[in-house]
């Protein structure tokens, strides 16, 4: 089947889209482009298109609850093979702003949950076969 559309970018609303842009090129690349105040554009590499903007009276998910303001969406971010390796990204994402929002039992889930600057899920998981 012919697909409708290409797909473009992944856009997260946030109170401050040049913040947001830096702690995600931070994570997994590429330089952020400004194109104003409200709307940031990052081109990870060999990776999507994020692109972050401005929403006024924005309120952050809360993970893990459903009922009210629930997540929406999150990012998986591939952190290596080894937990050696994920636990050098849980300590540099944690110096970028990042907060931990689920590290129970990782070795059963292959993943950890934090939480960004502006408050989106995202994960750092561990995979040993890309």
């Amino acid at each position: 089947m012919a697909s409708v559309a290409r797909f473009r970018s992944v856009v997260l609303d946030c109170p401050d889209p040049h913040r947001l842009a830096a702690f995600y090129a931070a994570v997994a690349g590429g330089t952020p482009d400004p194109e104003d105040d409200d709307w940031v554009v990052l081109q990870v590499p060999d990776g999507p298109r994020l692109a972050f903007q401005r929403a006024g009276g924005y309120t952050p998910p809360e993970w893990p609850r459903a009922d009210r303001n629930g997540q929406q969406f999150h990012l998986d971010f591939d952190a290596g093979r080894t937990w050696a390796e994920v636990d050098a990204a849980h300590e540099r994402v944690l110096a970028l702003g990042a907060r931990p929002l689920d590290l129970e039992d990782r070795e059963e889930k292959d993943f950890q949950v934090y939480a960004d600057p502006a408050g989106h899920p995202f994960c750092l998981c561990r995979i040993e076969h890309p």
